[in-house]
């Protein structure tokens, strides 16, 4: 029976070889984070940020990039507009204030640039203060997740399959924030919400690699922990990689054929699809060997 199959089943790649390289790489990502943080930012998005939101009707010979085209010459800079449905365009323009003097000028400038066929059906004003609820939220929620996620690790396995799960799932959020921060893509809702589902997704391959780590850790009582991780992450390689295949290809459509108004959600499950299966693999794993995981001594047998 034909089978397809990217990665054989029995594999003997030398994972613990290079754990040192991959940890040096994934702390000088992780002082690039805070420093691009702290100079460069994230691009915030107007659930972040507060600003205006214009729902508006725009002609059937009309397209978004023809509304992109006239509001370029807006007086507040390039606005960011997406698809809102059939014949309908979402323009949000951050950092407004609530003046309705200020309001009712741009809406005018904006029906200016629009032509008086476009249709305003509703104009709304996202103050700051909501912006900061949002974030303290979605901050609130994060940190919430990685305590449950801690608790149900330590409950199934080890307290130290918890902390290093803690770690893995940091490097991961740390890698989308970073993917953000140089592409300077607008964060908002969406990408926190992709960032919950990250961490899902991230945590279920650990704990498949940490399952049969646990398993061998039962079989091989006497064998050394460098080799025995190295067999555990290549029992799962191919299954490892045929998930990460049929998730990355599903996101990946949604990523070019979807609305632009869930890039931001697809392009962070992207990036965290793809260094899920790595921080299991090269960060995890590696890690329990400096956690003195084995409660007793390896006992090496001596040459004959």
């Amino acid at each position: 029976m034909f089978r397809f199959r990217l990665i054989k089943d029995k594999t003997h790649f030398d994972f613990m070889g290079v754990h040192k390289i991959t940890f040096f790489l994934s702390t000088v990502m992780t002082i690039a984070v805070f420093v691009l943080l702290f100079t460069h930012g994230l691009n915030l998005g107007i659930d972040f940020t507060g600003g205006i939101l214009m729902e508006v009707k725009i002609p059937s010979n009309m397209h978004i990039e023809d509304v992109r085209g006239r509001l370029k010459g807006l007086s507040t800079g390039v606005p960011t507009i997406q698809d809102f449905g059939r014949d309908a365009v979402m323009i949000k323009i951050p950092g407004r204030e609530s003046d309705s003097a200020a309001q009712k000028a741009l809406h005018a400038e904006v029906q200016k640039l629009l032509g008086p066929q476009a249709e305003f059906r509703r104009v709304e004003y996202v103050g700051p203060q909501v912006g900061s609820e949002l974030i303290g939220a979605g901050v609130k929620a994060f940190i919430y997740s990685m305590i449950a996620i801690l608790l149900y690790i330590w409950f199934r396995f080890e307290w130290q399959f918890g902390i290093v799960a803690v770690f893995a799932l940091a490097h991961d959020m740390f890698a989308t924030l970073l993917f953000f921060e140089l592409t300077q893509l607008e964060f908002g809702l969406s990408t926190v919400a992709a960032a919950l589902l990250i961490a899902g997704y991230s945590i279920n391959e650990t704990v498949v690699v940490f399952d049969r780590i646990r398993e061998m850790l039962r079989k091989y009582k006497k064998m050394p922990m460098p080799e025995l991780i190295n067999m555990a992450i290549n029992d799962v390689l191919s299954r490892t990689v045929m998930t990460f295949m049929m998730t990355f290809m599903a996101i990946l459509a949604l990523a070019i054929f979807g609305s632009p108004v869930i890039k931001g959600f697809a392009y962070a499950m992207l990036v965290g699809v793809l260094f899920g299966p790595y921080s299991s693999m090269f960060i995890s794993a590696p890690l329990l060997t400096y956690l003195n995981l084995r409660s007793e001594p390896v006992v090496v047998a001596s040459k004959a």
